[in-house]
């Protein structure tokens, strides 16, 4: 249920976008992601950093957009969530004492540390990644190929992250029966003659 509330305040960015403007879009945006918060609070459901994240940056540059009727503070939204949430997966590795992806994907799965070392560089790696993919697009093409690669390209982005973190565990070993622990080669060993 969750990823569908995450999806709806984009949804609605892009339909309010096509039906009006870029600055009705911008504040229905703004509305949508605070009734997301409002529908976490009635439902009891926890509200992550991401979403603290995506709420206050979306408070932000949406404000900074309306006020100065400037859709180039939106554009710009997306970048800096997704470098933040590079910034914070680099500063869990390297200063902090938790790795970020350890910490949302540990229960559903155990890895070795080294292994969720490399995962939590290769989400920031993709983070920052998809924050540049935005501004070459918001800076080079029309603001309806913007809004529509927003809808679109955000996820397709998110699901080629997932889908090659599931090759790489799974060309690793550490998805064969999850239960029975990775899968672990048996030494050879020579028989003497």
């Amino acid at each position: 249920m969750s990823q569908f509330l995450d999806f709806i305040p984009i949804l609605v960015f892009v339909i309010v976008f096509f039906t009006s403007d870029i600055y009705a879009a911008t504040a229905a945006l703004m509305i949508a992601v605070t009734l997301q918060l409002v529908v976490y609070l009635a439902i009891k459901k926890p509200i992550g950093r991401e979403l603290k994240l995506t709420f206050w940056v979306s408070m932000i540059f949406g404000g900074l957009t309306l006020f100065f009727r400037n859709e180039l503070f939106i554009q710009w939204k997306p970048t800096i969530v997704n470098w933040l949430l590079a910034v914070s997966l680099v500063a869990s590795h390297f200063i902090g004492k938790s790795n970020l992806i350890k910490k949302v994907m540990g229960k559903q799965i155990s890895l070795p540390d080294e292994i969720w070392k490399r995962l939590n560089l290769g989400w920031a790696c993709g983070f920052f990644l998809a924050g540049g993919l935005n501004l070459v697009v918001a800076y080079n093409f029309s603001m309806e190929f913007w809004v529509s690669y927003k809808l679109i390209g955000g996820f397709a982005l998110t699901f080629a992250y997932v889908a090659i973190t599931l090759i790489y565990l799974s060309k690793k070993g550490y998805l064969e029966n999850e239960k029975q622990g990775p899968a672990v080669e048996e030494p050879e060993i020579e028989e003497e003659a």
